[in-house]
């Protein structure tokens, strides 16, 4: 019996965003090539006091500065705590990271900086990057063993970013001491993907793979995405 799994996109959705414009394409390549059926909800996110619950998946997606940041926080939490699969892309990520901080390490006072432009480094989570990424294209080297390599299949993989700002060196020890994984790098030892092991399905990306190819197949990080809505729901 082929279930049909209802997803919610996070983000505040706009035409200018292309990763937002790739989004109905995707679905229906999932749909068409993989049998994967996802009912997806735009959840714009000054929106998620809605029941979030409800969801078989939960995709935090590109577009921040976001119009509320704590709407986006509390997506990821009921994610994370819910045991939802979750996926957090570009600025998904970043707000990964943040609400992490925040919710299990107990960092109080964490923020991002392109929120917070006066917030100092030692509380900064997310600063702006040395280098922007806007448009640009790079290798990432995958932590075998990882949910990462095991859906990509590959120790190297391709990667397209569109963002100014990444993780704070300085607070990631302090996030793997409190189980968040960090299974990607890129050329520059640079982290650019976070995983929750203990989580059934639980994965951030500071690239954007929705922009990967021409839009016509999922990449497969989403199409894993897909797979654990499907199965979430197969459960309910």
């Amino acid at each position: 019996m082929n279930h049909t799994a209802r997803i919610a996109l996070v983000g505040d959705r706009s035409d200018a965003v292309r990763s937002h414009t790739r989004i109905p394409g995707l679905l229906e390549a999932l749909r068409r090539r993989d049998g994967l059926n996802l009912d997806a909800y735009w959840i714009p996110t000054e929106d998620t006091d809605q029941d979030m619950d409800g969801f078989d998946a939960i995709w935090v997606l590109p577009g921040s500065p976001y119009r509320s940041e704590s709407g986006v926080l509390a997506a990821i939490r009921t994610a994370r705590e819910g045991g939802i699969p979750f996926l957090g892309t570009c600025g998904g990520f970043q707000h990964t990271l943040l609400e992490f901080a925040r919710t299990v390490c107990g960092m109080t006072h964490a923020g991002h900086a392109e929120n917070d432009p006066e917030i100092a480094d030692a509380d900064a989570v997310v600063l702006p990057l040395a280098c922007s990424l806007v448009g640009h294209e790079g290798t990432v080297s995958i932590t075998p063993g990882s949910r990462a390599a095991r859906l990509l299949g590959v120790e190297r993989a391709q990667a397209r970013y569109h963002c100014n700002y990444g993780p704070n060196p300085q607070h990631l020890d302090l996030l793997r001491e409190h189980g968040l994984t960090f299974t990607g790098i890129d050329e520059s030892g640079d982290i650019r993907i976070a995983e929750l092991p203990t989580h059934p399905f639980f994965l951030a990306t500071l690239f954007q793979p929705e922009l990967d190819g021409n839009g016509t197949r999922a990449h497969p990080l989403i199409t894993g995405l897909a797979a654990a809505a499907v199965d979430h729901a197969r459960g309910r």
